[in-house]
C-alpha cells in the first residue's frame, strides 16, 4: 500500500508565512517613507540655497560703463557714464521679490518639516499648497525676467528697443545665471508638489 501524499501546510505555517509576508512589507514601507522624507528635505534644502542665491546675485547686479553719445555729426561724441542696476527694470524687482519670498518660505517650511516627524497629514497638505504657489510664483518671476533680458539681448526693431547686452555684457551675464538658478529652484518645488501628489495616491489607492 502507498503512503504517498501531496504535503499541505498546515494553519500554524500559512499563519507563519503570512506573518513574515506582512514583517516584509512593513519594512518595506517604513524605508519608502525614510528615503521619501529625505528625498523632501534635500529638495526643500536646494530650493531654499539656489532662491537665496538668485535673489542675492540680481540683488547685488550692477554694471557701470562710458557710452559714446554723438551730440552732433560734425563734432566728436561725447563720453557718458552710464550705470545700469536691477531695480531699473519692474520686471527685475518682481524677480528679486519672488525669490526673496520663495527662500524665506523655503526656511520656514524646511523647519516645519524637520518637526513634523509624527508625519501631519494637515501640516503636510497646508505645505504642500505653498509649495504650489511658491512654484507658480517663480514660474512667473522667471518669465517676467526673461522676456526683459531676452528684449535688452537682442532688441526690437519694430518699436525701435535697441539691445543694451553689447554694452552692459556683465550685467546681462549675471541676470541670465540668476534666472537659470531660480529655474531650477522652482524645478525644485515641482518635484516636492509632484512627490506629495504621487504619495498622496498611493495613499488612497
Amino acid at each position: 500500500m502507498e503512503m504517498e501524499a501531496a504535503y499541505m501546510p498546515s494553519n500554524g505555517e500559512r499563519g507563519m508565512g503570512d506573518g513574515v509576508n506582512d514583517g516584509e512589507k512593513q519594512v518595506v514601507a517604513v524605508a519608502n517613507k525614510r528615503a521619501m522624507s529625505f528625498s523632501y528635505l534635500v529638495l526643500r534644502f536646494l530650493a531654499l540655497a539656489l532662491t537665496l542665491a538668485a535673489a542675492v546675485l540680481l540683488g547685488v547686479n550692477k554694471q557701470s560703463t562710458v557710452v559714446p553719445v554723438v551730440m552732433v555729426p560734425t563734432l566728436p561724441p561725447l563720453s557718458v557714464d552710464v550705470t545700469a542696476k536691477w531695480h531699473y527694470l519692474s520686471a527685475f524687482v518682481y524677480f528679486v521679490v519672488a525669490n526673496a519670498i520663495a527662500c524665506a518660505y523655503a526656511a520656514i517650511s524646511l523647519l516645519l518639516t524637520m518637526a513634523n516627524r509624527a508625519g501631519k497629514k494637515g501640516l503636510g497638505m497646508i505645505i504642500t499648497i505653498f509649495d504650489l504657489v511658491m512654484v507658480a510664483l517663480l514660474f512667473s518671476s522667471v518669465g517676467a525676467a526673461f522676456a526683459v533680458g531676452l528684449i535688452r539681448f537682442q532688441g526690437n526693431s519694430h518699436v525701435q528697443w535697441r539691445k543694451v547686452c553689447n554694452v552692459f555684457d556683465k550685467f546681462c551675464d549675471q541676470a541670465a545665471v540668476a534666472v537659470g538658478i531660480s529655474f531650477v529652484g522652482s524645478m525644485s518645488f515641482f518635484l516636492m508638489v509632484l512627490l506629495a501628489t504621487l504619495n498622496l495616491h498611493k495613499k488612497y489607492q
